[in-house]
């Protein structure tokens, strides 16, 4: 079974659409800030969570819930905006924004998730991660430049270190492709 959980206008053929509000192609309606989801225990392959978890109440309990309904090594697809980019407090919705290092702290090969290992029992190896940058936006759109995607490790610690330190709004969204373990 393929999940796309929060789906809104974005339904996607051959996923289990899933959204709090009863839209056009939604299969499953379900708020999932109310526990258990309604899925079961290992019964899905795949998740997307594209701008989902930013809008939750729980951030450590909605990871657990992805843990219990994944398979063994199912993967999980995440977008989330970044900790400081304007589309965190832009949207009246969001909770929260997300730094690299967060989902750090469920890999178990991470000193992150070393050193924490009482924060919550879900383990995913983190697969991939990449910085998604959307140059001078919401303001002005550049001419034949969209997203630029940075996921080489070493230009996202240079990116990184330049978002975090120097010039916030540089980052717009942290994608992250979990793993169960």
């Amino acid at each position: 079974m393929k999940l796309n959980l929060g789906a809104g206008n974005l339904t996607v053929q051959g996923y289990i659409n899933h959204d709090v509000a009863p839209l056009d192609n939604i299969d499953v309606v379900h708020d999932l800030n109310i526990y258990p989801w309604p899925w079961q225990n290992g019964s899905v392959h795949e998740i997307q969570a594209q701008n989902l978890l930013e809008h939750l109440d729980d951030f450590m309990r909605a990871m657990e819930e992805i843990y219990r309904i994944l398979a063994p090594k199912g993967v999980c697809y995440v977008s989330v905006p970044y900790w400081n980019s304007w589309c965190v407090s832009a949207d009246p919705t969001h909770k929260r924004g997300f730094h690299e290092v967060t989902f750090q702290f469920f890999d178990p090969t991470s000193p992150y998730c070393k050193d924490r290992p009482y924060y919550s029992h879900a383990r995913f190896l983190v697969a991939k991660e990449e910085f998604v940058l959307v140059p001078f936006g919401p303001y002005f759109g550049i001419p034949g430049v969209g997203e630029v995607v940075i996921s080489n490790k070493y230009g996202r610690r240079v990116i990184g270190l330049i978002g975090n330190y120097f010039i916030n709004n540089l980052i717009h969204d942290l994608r992250v492709t979990l793993q169960k373990v």
